[in-house]
């Protein structure tokens, strides 16, 4: 079941239901479908759109797709969306979410995809986020099993800054001095910051 993606790029659709009026783009690799009509794939390629928000993800999903709870692989990326919607934690297989190129302006949106026990890699450069004071290691913090990040691998040394300050933001207790001196050694005064 791991076909190529359903792709529905570049499409000029306005929102998701839209979809539903068309046929994905032909890929190297043709699309199997089973008895039904429905795609054996297990990604949905949706870049490239002007889509402003999620509502109809998951009717189009279970339109398009033989196993819609297989969902592993959603590429959102060049589209106006500006938060991230509920929808996105139904998907409880996603492991693989591009939403760079969008519009997402307020970092805290981020805590929504804590649910998704399998992202591993994630896409948000080109967002407004990107810009707030430590966004890497905040996405980081907040989404722990993430492998990959905005194309790049996530370091060893992130994750361990990463998971000290996840657990003074919990506790609500100030980080100490000896503490900042290892970020410090580190570089990461900004992430210490936030």
């Amino acid at each position: 079941m791991y076909g190529p993606p359903v792709d529905l790029s570049f499409k000029n659709l306005s929102n998701v239901a839209g979809a539903l009026a068309e046929l994905p783009r032909s890929l190297l690799r043709p699309l199997t479908t089973n008895s039904k009509g429905k795609y054996l794939s297990c990604s949905l390629r949706l870049s490239n759109n002007s889509l402003t928000d999620l509502v109809g993800l998951q009717y189009t999903i279970n339109h398009f797709f033989a196993q819609p709870s297989k969902l592993g692989w959603l590429d959102l990326s060049f589209n106006k969306i500006t938060c991230i919607e509920p929808v996105l934690c139904e998907l409880k297989e996603l492991r693989v979410l591009y939403l760079h190129g969008n519009s997402i302006w307020n970092l805290s949106e981020v805590d929504k995809l804590r649910e998704l026990q399998h992202l591993h890699t994630i896409t948000l450069h080109g967002n407004l986020i990107e810009t707030s004071k430590g966004y890497r290691n905040y996405v980081i913090s907040v989404l722990p099993r993430l492998k990959k990040m905005d194309f790049s691998g996530v370091t060893r040394d992130e994750r361990v800054m990463a998971d000290i300050w996840r657990s003074h933001s919990t506790k609500k207790t100030p980080i100490s001095l000896s503490i900042m001196k290892c970020c410090l050694s580190y570089k990461m005064v900004d992430f210490i910051n936030i």
